[in-house]
């Protein structure tokens, strides 16, 4: 079971973790282990709530399909067992971040002594700019 906060969990069923051979340097032991880990959660299908799973499928992040399956791969560390916690905690800080609903946001108009501020800075950057002009006799 995946605590992700204490109203929301994930089942254990729910994750599938696939056991890959981890890229980058690793001497003569690289080929014979594999202990990077791939970890697979389908959104759409899961038990998270329908504003939860929404909000999680809405988010811009590469690592999301277009089917909602959630790919996360971990290969940070050199223990299976190290990447497959870690590979946990990517994928709670990501449902987490989904499961927080955005405050709305309220329209506000800027109040009467900030438009004269405004204005007035106007006003004087535009008299800044006259005097560079050139003098004219008349």
């Amino acid at each position: 079971m995946l605590k992700i906060t204490d109203q929301l969990s994930i089942a254990d069923d729910e994750l599938e973790f696939t056991a890959i051979r981890a890229g980058g340097p690793g001497g003569q032991h690289v080929n014979k282990v594999s202990s990077a880990v791939h970890l697979r959660f389908d959104a759409r299908r899961s038990s998270l709530p329908d504003d939860c799973k929404a909000r999680l499928l809405a988010l811009r992040d590469r690592r999301i399909s277009r089917e909602g399956v959630i790919t996360i791969k971990a290969q940070r560390f050199r223990s299976q067992e190290k990447n497959r916690l870690d590979a946990l905690q990517r994928l709670r800080e990501l449902i987490g971040q989904a499961s927080t609903v955005p405050k709305p946001r309220r329209a506000t108009r800027p109040g009467k002594t900030a438009r004269k501020k405004r204005v007035d800075s106007k006003t004087r950057r535009g008299a800044i700019k006259r005097l560079r002009t050139k003098v004219r006799d008349e």
